[in-house]
């Protein structure tokens, strides 16, 4: 199968076994690929529970910086709800990542259009109809961008997201200060590491072998994180410079976050009830420049990715993700209202 100049696989058997299935997407060459960097990203599917319905709506989920797909949980959720759930490893992420590669490395995040994209003509070619777009932290902040740039965001008719990264975890004021320097530095050095501290509290507080209940596959997703190059950094900013802009998502929005950011360098117990990775009441702030019919809903005690909270926390926001879904989205959607409605905050 081909979409525009991707290539898409056959269907095999993926690593979580079965019932997910992956297809590697072979993109055409952007900025960096050569010969020995092959663009190529991962499309991974499982069907939705019951009879297949033509036409029925599908999930595309999207992950975050130094992350792939492996949230089980999340795709049982939508899959029990008669969704047939995809979920994309972007270029250079997860199953996606070749050898000789920068993990992670990108000048722009427009760069990931073509793998976005042929999920979508993948999704439409296997008979499914309407698409909800999750995703997570970087994952929201380009999917969001990806979003506003197309001339209509069909079959996209809802937008669930999980901590979007729509802030540097910054200050205002050390913000004014570094960011003429990340955009001047960043299109010069493109891989020029910045000094960043990791502690490893947010890796420690999610995988099996420290602190957490997750087992994920640590050479994808590092406890200590990854080096953030200054490139990388500068194409986050101007994304970031966009949606403080106003992107006019004509959709309905859910946004969760958690109800507090934390800044800490040692581990204690309290890690894993708040972000220490962004700044949550940054991204609740900026929320309503997403669209008209936003609601930010701010999940107690949720760490970074909500949905790998504890079981009690990510308990609740399943249920509240679910209640919006039927009680709120699909009202509007039928309402046509998706544009007009003013934006709500809880």
């Amino acid at each position: 199968m081909q979409s525009a100049d991707v290539q898409v696989g056959d269907a095999v058997p993926d690593m979580l076994g079965e019932p997910y299935r992956a297809r590697t997407l072979r993109l055409p060459g952007g900025p960096g690929n050569g010969p020995g960097d092959p663009a190529v990203a991962t499309l991974v599917h499982r069907a939705a529970d019951g009879p297949a319905v033509p036409g029925g709506r599908a999930v595309l989920y999207v992950h975050g910086f130094a992350d792939y797909f492996f949230q089980t949980e999340l795709a049982e959720f939508h899959t029990g709800r008669g969704e047939a759930f995809y979920a994309l490893d972007l270029r250079r992420y997860g199953r996606s990542l070749r050898d000789g590669q920068i993990p992670y490395d990108m000048s722009d995040v427009a760069e990931y259009v073509p793998e976005l994209e042929a999920a979508l003509a993948v999704i439409a070619a296997d008979g499914h109809g309407p698409v909800t777009l999750v995703a997570h932290s970087t994952g929201g902040l380009i999917t969001a961008v990806w979003l506003a740039s197309r001339p209509s965001p069909e079959p996209i008719d809802t937008v669930v997201l999980n901590s979007p990264f729509l802030a540097l975890p910054a200050s205002a004021a050390v913000r004014t200060v570094m960011g003429p320097v990340i955009d001047l530095v960043g299109p010069r050095r493109p891989q020029q590491v910045l000094p960043l501290p990791d502690h490893g509290l947010y890796g420690r507080s999610l995988h099996t072998s420290a602190n957490g209940e997750w087992d994920f596959h640590l050479p994808w997703k590092p406890l200590h994180g990854v080096p953030v190059r200054m490139g990388w950094l500068a194409a986050v900013r101007r994304a970031q410079h966009r949606v403080r802009q106003g992107l006019g998502l004509p959709v309905p929005v859910l946004l969760m976050c958690s109800s507090r950011a934390l800044r800490v360098k040692e581990w204690s117990t309290v890690v894993s009830t708040g972000d220490v990775v962004l700044d949550a009441d940054a991204i609740a702030d900026l929320s309503p420049r997403l669209g008209p019919n936003v609601t930010c809903l701010r999940i107690r005690d949720a760490i970074h990715d909500v949905l790998l909270s504890s079981p009690q926390v990510r308990a609740s926001a399943y249920e509240l993700m679910g209640l919006w879904l039927d009680g709120w989205a699909a009202p509007v959607r039928a309402l046509g209202a998706g544009s007009d409605t003013p934006s709500d905050s809880s």
